[in-house]
């Protein structure tokens, strides 16, 4: 293996949104992550829903009218 062609790889610290710090190793210093395993659903067992711009509104709008039609040939 060559010598002195590896970046310096040293411990550091991620900090995440959620407020938690985990100390790993990398070559960058203070990492800061959006979503960790505290705070993931994933791993809390929290599940969110984030409907980005009303698309669930929308979607029901659409189709409401086809659901009124349809009920009203029955």
């Amino acid at each position: 293996m060559k010598n002195d062609i590896h970046p310096d790889y040293k411990k550091t610290t991620a900090s995440c949104a959620c407020g938690s710090v985990i100390e790993v190793g990398s070559t960058k210093e203070n990492i800061k992550i959006e979503i960790c395993s505290k705070c993931h659903p994933f791993f809390t067992g929290k599940q969110k829903l984030v409907d980005t711009a009303g698309r669930v509104d929308r979607f029901r709008k659409k189709y409401a009218a086809f659901n009124s039609l349809a009920a009203s040939k029955k």
